[in-house]
């Protein structure tokens, strides 16, 4: 008769996920790092609204704007604090990666993480100088200049992208390690001696 493997409650890491994480992660960052090469080498800030390019009738506009703040235009002042936050973000989920058991939660982090790093190399890397660096943003939809909704970049689609999945995947109760929060609680019932 064969003997069975004693059965660890703390399931091996599958390389898959940590594969997929690092991939999209990748991905995001290379993208906009392209990109706002791209667009600080083709746009100014000066172009007036009518010699804006301009796709899609007029529905998105590639507008640049650099960008001290966070989204919305909020915290302008408080770069070194968004940067600082940012930092955290990426660190959390790098801790947080060799736990993950869940494709969705892995997609959501990768993209998050993705774009966290891309706007931290922002903050970091560009004038006015170190955590003080302000976000190239150039995607601005219905109109130029964000006239009608914030303008933004690869990185803030990442996180935003990855923030609404989190949330989705969170509300329909699957958690970061693959198992659904009423599995846990049953189990946690069944454990529990009756009186």
């Amino acid at each position: 008769m064969p003997i069975r493997p004693e059965i660890s409650s703390e399931r091996p890491v599958p390389s898959r996920k940590l594969a997929l994480l690092a991939g999209l992660t990748l991905a995001i960052v290379v993208a906009d790092l392209i990109t706002k090469l791209i667009a600080v080498a083709t746009l100014s800030e000066t172009t007036p609204a009518a010699d804006q390019p301009r796709i899609l009738g007029g529905a998105v506009y590639f507008s640049l704007i650099r960008n001290p703040g966070a989204a919305f235009s909020l915290a302008t002042g408080m770069t070194w604090v968004l940067s600082t936050i940012m930092l955290a973000v990426i660190i959390g989920i790098i801790y947080m990666a060799p736990r993950l058991r869940s494709t969705a939660w892995t997609v959501s982090l990768g993209l998050i993480l993705g774009g966290a790093i891309g706007n931290f190399g922002d903050r970091v890397f560009r004038s006015p100088g170190f955590f003080q660096g302000h976000v190239v943003d150039f995607v601005s939809v219905f109109g130029p200049n964000a006239e009608h909704f914030p303008i933004f970049n690869v990185a803030d689609s990442g996180i935003t992208i990855g923030g609404i999945l989190l949330v989705l995947t969170a509300l329909s109760g699957v958690d970061y390690d693959g198992t659904r929060s009423k599995d846990k609680k049953r189990q946690q019932k069944e454990a529990t001696p009756s009186e």
